[in-house]
């Protein structure tokens, strides 16, 4: 339907609490069992349900006088649009959990944009501009007079309004504080449970405060690992923000109103017992007396809930131990030199095959590859073991397994992440001269969501879109009066690796089990960071009692994630991060976003970006231009330091002006990021930047899932196209169902298996249903909606089975068991739909593929190493050659063996034993195996829904005038 532009509609002045019903989900019909995050005694059920009514029955407030609303400048003419699935209401009373687990029922708002958003999958190819508003919701400033659902003021100076459609909250406030205290409250209103998860997951707490769960306990151990912080040090960064002046104090002044307006919402919800019910399942508050509370948030939790966001998505290096093993494994097979020319080969650092954002021949070398590096620190080959982090263990924390699953995936942060994607195509190339995009983050799949929308308008702020729970004060992703932006991650290496000599103070023979450590010659103790956690079982997680303490060792050098030996000497390896102890200095950014008057082109956009120090690559569109900057703070090494390879912890090594206790370096100018205005489109998918920014890790090769967008936009501007709204959604959507494989691997595969005439029936079989499958289209549907199956679902099936055995059979005869192993540690074989059919892995970067349901996919594999070996069999020209030929030798006939013997195994591998089955699935459902499960974060669950490969918040837009 068409949208009416805000200054001809009559919004709504803004009063009352209570959020109307909406109709169910048009998902509820073909619900499947859900999965559990809080597990109820069922004989319990039907009492505790009574009794909970009962007891949390809202008790009305008389609200304050309203704010009277300005209208806000909205010069987007209904061309903004928006979706982030499941609902935007995220708090649940504990009546209301049991009765969506007795009975189905769920609160208002809690599923609406699941269906919408699951629905793309199979209404793309017949979207139209009036059909958008089938699939995402109208991003418009303010609310309709008849489509406003429930306005409160919490203040005199701040109104809420909240809309039918989705219950999306349109804060308005009169003063700047008001403002601020009305995005705490609704924030509270929506995701108070989700932000109290998350400022204990930042902390190492979340055992203590969710339950023992062997999940909770390995998620917090892994933050703890990267964010380990006291409680001063966590105050340090608040204090280091109000230093700063300016921008900085009124940042943090937002800050204290927004953590103002969540405490008075967690007070009163406590007093009408209205809360999330979760706190009762998880013992904080009793269910019959009220007995209990709600811990008071405060300004150190927004930093702890900031090194969360840090962690998971703004962070990128780190690697240095895993490529040190490829390397030296190489060298033991090779030789030294054909050793590392093949290591180099793999690592694919600056490859000339790679997609690239930009593409018109910009450069912005970065942590370029020395050909002699200097400082290098190989460890001693099996020397090398992860530190520990656990002691003091008692009870259950002896136990790697339990009876309940956790609130999150134990391996959310150690599992590796590719985030969001973006397209942006020119005014020049588009149907009526103004910009395109689609474009949004891809941060996983929960219930609620981690993201909230909003839409906050008030003194300096004008701005809608999607913010982190706990730190909406400012909008992150989303558009202003006259713009729009967005972020993908961009992974660039921040993160070192230095191996630290360890050394004794009394005397004794130095091991690798010393607590001290050489600091420019002297030997110093490492800081000993504890974190004592202890849990009992509750009727949320019925894990048994236990305790333990967390512990990290930190140096000068960064926090000590290993030990071992460098050339026989024991050796501390540390991780040195650049925004480690600065987490949450990126709030000056986000609020120059937010800011009219900060961001009104492309210059300013790219100005705020400059102060976000998280590696993310940000996109921007307006009526005249799309801009593209990649933030972070990049610090500047040592001449001839490869920042791949573990660093001798020397003076001569270090990042330039280290402060190691303020821990701050050198960063590289603003200029030397990778940016561009108005090329004539962007694509991102966590694909390379640009010639010379060198990538962190391995994988970033000729095949890459950002190849995927690139290949559909191309292809929309070819012969003078021009793009809209509609076809850049359908480019978008026809990448989020495509097998990359499938599209960019499978195709050099058939050319090598039909080099000769295939005589083999079985064999024969496959492979024409793999051509037809590619024929038409190589995407994971379904065939009609709703029919759970897909199509071409067997050359699916035989894919699946297929790639990790080609792979081993392709790489591992070449590369030896330890080389193969060593390289599976750093680039697991696959990343497939259902976290399956992973084949070996060698390393803990193989966890991710143990995350099923995930959405993501085809982010990290080795569909680089094939399609480069098996077109270099084929005889075609490779830029960026791997170093040696590794399918048959370098021989076709016995290349085609290879394939042929392993596409047989594939063809007899039964669905049972491709698909595995797990809690949500049964054995040999391929459907289900791939299907996006919202995971629950509390006591309300979602239906399943068809696979995609898509960000979970997702805009598209075209401003068609300016200010």
């Amino acid at each position: 339907m068409a949208c009416t532009p805000l200054a001809n509609r009559p919004v709504a002045p803004l009063p009352s609490t209570l959020r109307d019903s909406t109709e169910e989900s048009a998902l509820r019909p073909h619900r499947r069992p859900r999965p559990r995050s809080l597990r109820l005694p069922a004989a319990a059920l039907a009492s505790a349900l009574l009794v909970t009514a009962a007891l949390t029955t809202p008790t009305a407030t008389a609200a304050p006088t309203p704010a009277t609303a300005a209208t806000a400048t909205d010069l987007c003419g209904g061309h903004c649009a928006d979706i982030l699935p499941p609902g935007e209401n995220g708090n649940a009373t504990l009546a209301e959990i049991l009765l969506n687990r007795a009975f189905g029922t769920r609160p208002a708002h809690t599923d609406d944009q699941l269906g919408p958003y699951a629905a793309l999958a199979s209404g793309y190819p017949g979207l139209t501009e009036a059909k958008l508003r089938d699939f995402f919701n109208d991003a418009s400033f303010g609310v309709p007079a008849d489509q406003v659902a429930s306005s409160t003021s919490p203040r005199p100076d701040v109104t809420i309004v909240r809309d039918k459609a989705t219950g999306v909250p349109h804060i308005t406030g009169t003063t700047r504080y008001g403002t601020e205290f009305g995005a705490g409250y609704a924030a509270a209103q929506d995701r108070l449970w989700v932000m109290d998860l998350f400022r204990h997951v930042g902390r190492g707490q979340l055992s203590g405060f969710a339950g023992g769960a062997a999940a909770n306990r390995q998620l917090e151990q892994s933050f703890w690992q990267a964010a380990p912080y006291t409680e001063a040090e966590l105050q340090q960064q608040i204090d280091a923000i109000a230093a700063r002046g300016g921008r900085a104090t009124q940042a943090l002044a937002d800050a204290t109103a927004y953590l103002d307006g969540i405490n008075q919402y967690a007070k009163e919800s406590y007093n009408a017992r209205t809360f999330p019910g979760e706190y009762d399942l998880t013992g904080h508050i009793d269910p019959i007396t009220n007995a209990g509370s709600i811990e008071p948030f405060k300004l150190t939790d927004l930093v702890a809930l900031a090194s969360v966001v840090g962690a998971l998505f703004g962070s990128g290096g780190g690697g240095e131990l895993s490529s040190a093993q490829v390397k030296s494994a190489a060298e033991a097979r090779y030789g030294k030199d054909a050793g590392d020319a093949v290591w180099k080969s793999l690592r694919e650092a600056d490859d000339p095959e790679a997609v690239q954002t930009l593409h018109d021949g910009q450069s912005f070398p970065y942590a370029t590859v020395p050909d002699h590096p200097q400082g290098e620190a190989l460890p001693d080959p099996g020397s090398v073991l992860p530190e520990r982090v656990v002691y003091d263990a008692t009870g259950s924390a002896n136990s790697a397994a339990g009876p309940a699953p956790g609130v999150l995936p134990g391996n959310l942060l150690s599992a590796r992440h590719g985030m969001s994607n973006a397209l942006l195509v020119s005014g020049a190339h588009t149907d009526d001269g103004h910009p395109v995009a689609v474009f949004g983050p891809q941060t996983g799949y929960f219930a609620p969501q981690l993201l909230m929308l909003e839409e906050i308008q008030g003194p300096g702020i004008s701005a809608r879109g999607a913010a982190f729970a706990g730190l909406s004060f400012y909008v992150q992703l989303g558009r202003g009066q006259d713009y729009a932006w967005s972020a993908t991650s961009a992974g660039q290496d921040i993160t070192d690796t230095y191996a630290v000599p360890l050394c004794t103070t009394d005397g004794s023979p130095v091991t690798t089990a010393a607590d001290s450590y050489l600091w420019h010659g002297q030997c110093l103790p490492f800081d000993r960071l504890e974190r004592k956690n202890a849990w009992n079982p509750t009727t949320g997680d019925s894990t048994p009692a236990g305790s333990y303490t967390l512990v990290m060792y930190r140096s000068k050098y960064g926090l000590v994630t290993a030990r071992g030996t460098v050339g026989g000497s024991p050796v501390a390896f540390t991780s040195l991060r650049s925004t480690y102890r600065h987490e949450a200095e990126s709030i000056i950014g986000f609020q120059e976003l937010n800011d009219p008057g900060a961001v009104h082109d492309a210059a300013g956009f790219q100005r705020a970006a400059q102060d976000i120090n998280y590696t993310f690559n940000w996109f921007y569109a307006d009526s005249r231009d799309i801009a593209y900057y990649n933030s972070g703070s990049n610090p500047v090494r040592a001449p001839g330091v490869d920042a791949g390879l573990p660093v001798l912890a020397q003076p001569a090594y270090e990042w330039a002006d280290f402060d190691p206790t303020a821990n701050t370096a050198r960063y590289t100018p603003a200029a030397e990021h990778p940016q561009s205005v108005n090329q004539d489109y962007f694509i991102s998918w966590n694909n390379k930047q640009a010639d010379g920014y060198t990538s962190a890790g391995f994988g970033n090769g000729s095949v890459h899932r950002g190849n995927l967008l690139d290949d559909r936009v191309k292809s929309l501007l070819r012969n003078g196209g021009k793009a809209s709204r509609v076809s850049l959604t359908q480019a978008m959507e026809s990448a989020a169902l495509a097998d990359l494989r499938a599209e960019d691997v499978l195709p050099d595969l058939i050319r090598v298996l039909r080099s000769a005439p295939v005589t083999d029936q079985a064999t024969l079989t496959a492979l024409q249903q793999l051509e037809a499958w590619l024929a038409n289209g190589a995407q994971r549907k379904e065939t009609s909606p709703g029919i759970h199956g897909y199509a071409d679902a067997t050359a699916i099936r035989v894919m699946d089975a297929w790639w990790p055995l080609v792979a081993d059979g392709v790489m591992r005869p070449g590369l030896g068991d330890q080389l193969f192993g060593a390289l599976t540690g750093a680039l697991q074989i696959n990343e497939s739909p259902s976290g399956g059919q992973t084949g070996p892995s060698g390393g803990p970067v193989s966890a991710n593929e143990a995350i099923p349901h995930k959405g993501s996919a085809f982010q990290y594999g080795w569909w680089s190493y094939l399609d480069k070996d098996l077109r270099a069999v084929l005889g075609d020209q490779v830029a960026g050659p791997l170093a040696r030929p590794f399918c048959g030798g370098g021989d076709l006939t016995a290349c085609r063996t290879v394939l042929l013997n392993t596409l047989k195994q594939a063809a007899a591998r039964t669905p049972a034993q491709v698909y595995p089955g797990d809690a949500d699935c049964a054995a040999g459902d391929q459907w289900c195996a791939d299907t996006i499960i919202q995971r629950p974060l509390g006591g309300v669950t979602d239906a399943k829904t068809t696979w995609q490969n898509r960000p979970t918040y997702q805009q598209v837009v075209q401003f068609p005038s300016h200010r």
